[in-house]
């Protein structure tokens, strides 16, 4: 009887990371999620069976936080057959002079150091048998982000990553892709831009199952792509 695939998807409490998720047990998989809120983790346990989920707190900006993590997972899974990356926190608080010096540090932290960590706890365990990793940068990255420079830099950073480790890594039988998220519909970003054309967001499911496809074999010709998800 072939096992179970298993991956691990960090930010999987999220609003994305749960339809990511909710994709992957649908189509047979094990999933491990590192959180941070005890409730958020019990809300997303509470929808799924028990044997389909595992989870365990983790700062995911901390690489050895992060490695501790997957040593858990892996016990969990069986095996890692891959990773979903999105782990990651938005801030803009204006020009890139007027923004306070924080927010760099803040966003680099968030959005490329928790992927640089989840890649580098995986990879290792990737190349014993190939795998997949797909990472989720933004829009932004591509095409710049006024107001935004530091959540922007933060996610070209990740496609830069992404793409540095499809080369490393495409004849060794690991594979890296990334997502390009526009704005998501979600409970949060509608409450946060109550006026804004929400027809014209991509829902998380959507999402979801790009990043699904990504993952599973018969993606496999597929390797160091930066794949737009943003329109309906």
């Amino acid at each position: 009887m072939t096992p179970a695939p298993g991956f691990v998807v960090t930010g999987g409490t999220g609003a994305l990371g749960r339809a990511v998720v909710s994709a992957l047990v649908k189509r047979g998989a094990r999933v491990a999620v590192p959180y941070r809120s005890s409730r958020d983790w019990e809300e997303l346990r509470a929808a799924f069976p028990p044997e389909a989920l595992w989870g365990s707190p983790a700062d995911l900006a901390d690489a050895g936080a992060t490695a501790r993590f997957f040593e858990g997972a892996v016990a969990f899974l069986g095996r890692l057959d891959g990773v979903v990356a999105l782990a990651g926190a938005y801030a803009g608080a204006g020009r890139f002079e007027d923004a306070p010096e924080s927010e760099w540090a803040s966003m680099m932290s968030a959005n490329l150091a928790t992927v640089y960590a989840a890649c580098r706890a995986a990879l290792p365990r990737l190349l014993e048998h190939g795998g997949s990793v797909v990472t989720v940068g933004s829009r932004l990255a591509l095409e710049g982000g006024a107001g935004s420079a530091a959540y922007a830099v933060s996610k070209a950073g990740v496609v830069a990553l992404t793409r540095v480790l499809a080369l490393e890594n495409e004849a060794r039988g690991v594979r890296f892709n990334c997502v390009l998220p526009g704005t998501i519909d979600t409970p949060a970003n509608r409450k946060a831009m109550p006026k804004a054309d929400a027809s014209r967001w991509t829902p998380p499911e959507s999402i979801a199952r790009v990043i699904a496809f990504l993952l599973f074999p018969e993606s496999s010709a597929v390797n160091g792509a930066l794949v737009p998800v943003a329109g309906r």
